[in-house]
């Protein structure tokens, strides 16, 4: 720092400035000290400032499965606002949806030095018992903590009510779901909000089926589906189990969305060119990441208020899936 601070001829406090990024530097200084920098090969050493700042400059992100659209989704935009923050992200994979598999995580992200922790969950946990170590700051998303910890979620009972109502007030006498695992805390959000709009409108509720999110259960439940001439609106938890409904609803000969109007749920990018291009309802997953780092950020930065929640709206897509029953 020494050595930057006389090639460019400032103080080492003001090296330090521009290596923290800091503002109070005018832009020719801040040039000459990012060019005497990149000459002399300076790097700051993360461990000293660690030691000054009492802070690394790292999140932790824990997932189950961030193959999954949401998820990935949910991953990338806390990258990127982290990123925009100038702060690394380290990510650790939980295999098992228990808490002891997330106490572990926990574990391994704490001997990596972050700063704090954000768990996209998408199962559901031993909540409200849940219990995580306190020496870091932490943010949910998308998930059931009982109110413990900060948390971002979308509002999937609005996004649900909005499918249900859609279909109603097409004609259809009820709706028919195909849910999620029953161990994912939004796929049982959406299940619940479902059952509720069909008894708030006096609709018959039908048997549930339950899917795995993917495209192959999907048809699975579709098949069923298929054979039962009643069903005539079919309301699937995720876009990819609606991809397998239709397939399934295409092979034994019944038209979406002349004979069975199918929707989804997130709004997947390939949803807008499926065979019936897909009814569904979008979740801003890019607005919930942000979310996440910004609350994290300010409990990290001492605030002492007690944890904070954000809701995300989600937004219903009407596309040509969905049309009045025949008849």
């Amino acid at each position: 720092m020494a050595d930057v601070a006389a090639m460019a001829g400032v103080s080492s406090q003001t090296v330090s400035r521009v290596a923290n990024n800091r503002e109070n530097v005018d832009a020719s200084t801040r040039e000459r000290v990012l060019a005497a920098m990149k000459m002399l090969g300076y790097r700051p050493n993360t461990a000293a400032r660690a030691l000054v700042t009492g802070r690394f400059g790292t999140l932790g992100v824990i997932s189950f499965d961030i193959s999954a659209y949401g998820n990935a989704r949910t991953f990338a935009a806390i990258s990127d606002a982290a990123r925009e923050a100038d702060l690394f992200v380290n990510f650790m994979g939980a295999r098992a949806q228990t808490e002891a598999a997330v106490r572990q995580a926990f574990r391994q992200l704490m001997l990596q030095s972050v700063d704090g922790i954000i768990l996209i969950e998408s199962q559901i946990l031993d909540t409200p018992e849940l219990r995580l170590p306190s020496t870091v700051p932490v943010v949910f998303a998308d998930g059931d903590t009982g109110h413990r910890y900060a948390n971002v979620d979308i509002d999937q009972a609005e996004g649900t009510r909005g499918v249900v109502a859609h279909l109603l007030s097409l004609g259809h006498r009820t709706v028919w779901h195909v849910a999620g695992p029953r161990d994912s805390y939004a796929a049982r959000r959406r299940a619940e909000a479902w059952h509720r709009s069909l008894k708030d409108a006096g609709a018959a509720v039908p048997p549930l089926l339950y899917g795995d999110w993917s495209a192959a259960s999907g048809y699975r439940a579709g098949r069923d589906l298929a054979g039962r001439p009643e069903v005539t609106a079919i309301f699937a938890a995720n876009d990819q189990m609606a991809l397998g409904v239709m397939r399934a609803l295409q092979e034994a000969g019944r038209r979406v969305p002349q004979d069975v109007s199918v929707t989804g749920f997130d709004d997947v990018p390939e949803a807008a060119f499926y065979p019936a291009p897909l009814t569904t309802v979008r979740q801003d997953f890019d607005a919930v990441g942000r979310h996440c780092v910004t609350l994290l950020l300010d409990q990290i930065g001492g605030g002492t208020g007690s944890p904070r929640q954000a809701s995300v709206a989600p937004v219903l897509v009407v596309r040509e899936s969905t049309a009045a029953p025949a008849g």
